[in-house]
C-alpha cells in the first residue's frame, strides 16, 4: 500500500487479510516449559526486587515492586538487530518503568533470536509467564503455582512488541484483561513488509547500484554509517528522485529516507533468511503519489521499477508470523506519535478495520501524542495511557480516541 490508501484498495487489503486469518493461517505456537538454567541473580532494593536469569537458554528479567499490587505486565520488546541482554543495574526504560511505578510487576524475555522474532518471542515469553506464576503467584496466603488466577495480567509491547500484544490478546485472551500497544507494527505482517519491499525497489529505480540486491537478499547484511552516507549522498545528487521517494514514503527528509532504506535492507534480508527464500512480491503493487497532482512520474516508476515474484515456499512464513484475525475480545489501547519514520502513524487503521469487521470494534482505541519519531513517548505519556487502559478494564468506560489528554 502507498502512503495514502485508496478506499477500494484498502477494502481489498482488509478482505484479503481477513480471508487469510479465517483460513487458519495463525500459528499454533508451541509453548515449552523449560527449567531455569541455574540460580538467577536477584537483587533487593527499597523500590523492589529484580531477578535476572536464563530460562531454557533465553535471558529474562523480572521486576517486582516493593508494594506489589499483584498485577503483572507481560512486556514484549521491539525489533532488535542484535541479541538482547539484561543487567540488574540497568533501570527500567520509558516503556516499562511507568507501569512498575504503578506497582505492577514486569516480566520480559530477551527472545532467543534477534530480528522479526515473533516465532520465538511468543512461546518464550509464555514460558517466562508460567515460570513467574509458579514462583511468585501467591496472594492472600495462596501457595505459589495457583496458575495465576489471583493475578491481573496485562500485555504491553513496543514497536514489534505491539504485534505481539495483538497476537497475545487474540491467541490467549483468557489470560489477559487488556493490552497496551506502543508505536506498534500492528496488522498483517505481509502488508507492512511488502510496503517496505516496494519502497526499497522504488529506491533502486531512482538510485540504481547504491544498495545491495533485493533478491537474493544479501547474506549477513549489516547496517553501517558508511552505507547510510552513501545513500544520502546519492539522494543529494538526484533531487528529483529524492522528492519522489519522500512523497512516496511520507518521510520528511532525505536523511530519513536513506536511513530507512538501509534499515529495510536489513529487515527484509532477515525475513528472507527466516522464510527460506524471498517471501516478497511487488508485481501487483501500484505506486502512486510520487509527485502530487501529476501522474507522469507515477507512470514512469510503475513502468520502470523492477518487479519480483515471491518464492511460493517462503511466502507462508510472512502470513503465519503474523496475520491477525481481528478477534479482539479484550480492550486494547494503542498509542502512536503523529509522525513516525519507521512505522507509519496510520498503521493501526487496517487492523482496526479488521477488528470492526470481526465484530469487536468497541475493544480498540487509538490515541496519539503531538511528537515526531519512533516510540518517542515520555514516561508520563506511557503512564497516562496505561492508566486509561486500566480504567477502561476496571470500569468499562472506553477511553476517548484521539489526542492523549
Amino acid at each position: 500500500m502507498i502512503r495514502r490508501l485508496r478506499l477500494a484498495s484498502r477494502n481489498a487489503v482488509i478482505a484479503v487479510a481477513t480471508a487469510l486469518a479465517l483460513g487458519a493461517c495463525s500459528p499454533a505456537y508451541a509453548v515449552k516449559k523449560p527449567k531455569a538454567d541455574g540460580p538467577p541473580e536477584i537483587t533487593h532494593a527499597p523500590t523492589g526486587t529484580t531477578e535476572i536469569g536464563t530460562l531454557g537458554g533465553v535471558p529474562y528479567r523480572i521486576d517486582i515492586p516493593a508494594k506489589w499490587n499483584h498485577g503483572l505486565v507481560v512486556f514484549f520488546h521491539g525489533y532488535s538487530e542484535g541479541m538482547y541482554s539484561y543487567k540488574v543495574t540497568t533501570p527500567l526504560n520509558e516503556q516499562t518503568g511507568p507501569v512498575f511505578e504503578r506497582n505492577y510487576a514486569v516480566i520480559q524475555s530477551a527472545y532467543s533470536q534477534p530480528g522479526w522474532a515473533l516465532e520465538q518471542a511468543y512461546p518464550e515469553t509464555e514460558a517466562l509467564r508460567d515460570y513467574f506464576i509458579k514462583k511468585y503467584g501467591q496472594l492472600d496466603g495462596a501457595k505459589p503455582g495457583k496458575n495465576g488466577k489471583n493475578i491481573e495480567m496485562v500485555v504491553v509491547g513496543g514497536s514489534m512488541g505491539g504485534a505481539l500484544v495483538t497476537a497475545s490478546l487474540e491467541l490467549d485472551a483468557k489470560s489477559y484483561v487488556g493490552g497496551l500497544d506502543l508505536c506498534g507494527s500492528v496488522g498483517p505482517t505481509l502488508v507492512a513488509f511488502e510496503r517496505r519491499f516496494a519502497w526499497r525497489a522504488a529506491f533502486d529505480f531512482y538510485f540504481p547500484g547504491v544498495m545491495p540486491p533485493l533478491v537474493p537478499a544479501p547474506v549477513d547484511f549489516v547496517e553501517t554509517p558508511a552505507l547510510r552516507q552513501k545513500a544520502d549522498a546519492a539522494m543529494k545528487a538526484n533531487p528529483t528522485g529524492s522528492a519522489a521517494m519522500r512523497n512516496l514514503t511520507g518521510l520528511h527528509t532525505d536523511r530519513e529516507v536513506a536511513r530507512d532504506v538501509v534499515y529495510f535492507t536489513f529487515v527484509l534480508a532477515d525475513m528472507a533468511k527466516r522464510a527460506g527464500g524471498n517471501p516478497f512480491d511487488n508485481r501487483n503493487y501500484l505506486y502512486v503519489g510520487t509527485t502530487p497532482g501529476i501522474s507522469a512520474t507515477d507512470n514512469a516508476l510503475n513502468d520502470g521499477v523492477k518487479r519480483y515474484a515471491a518464492d511460493p515456499k517462503a511466502r507462508p512464513y510472512l502470513v503465519r508470523h503474523y496475520t491477525p484475525s481481528g478477534r479482539l475480545t479484550k480492550p486494547m489501547l494503542a498509542l502512536h506519535t503523529t509522525y513516525d519514520p519507521l512505522i507509519p502513524t496510520n498503521t493501526l487503521a487496517l487492523y482496526a478495520d479488521m477488528v470492526e469487521i470481526a465484530g469487536y470494534g468497541d475493544n480498540i482505541v487509538q490515541q496519539y501524542v503531538h511528537r515526531e519519531g519512533h516510540c518517542t513517548f515520555t514516561r508520563d505519556e506511557v503512564g497516562r495511557s496505561f492508566d486509561e487502559l486500566m480504567n477502561w478494564v476496571h470500569t468499562g468506560k472506553r477511553p476517548q480516541p484521539g489526542l492523549l489528554k
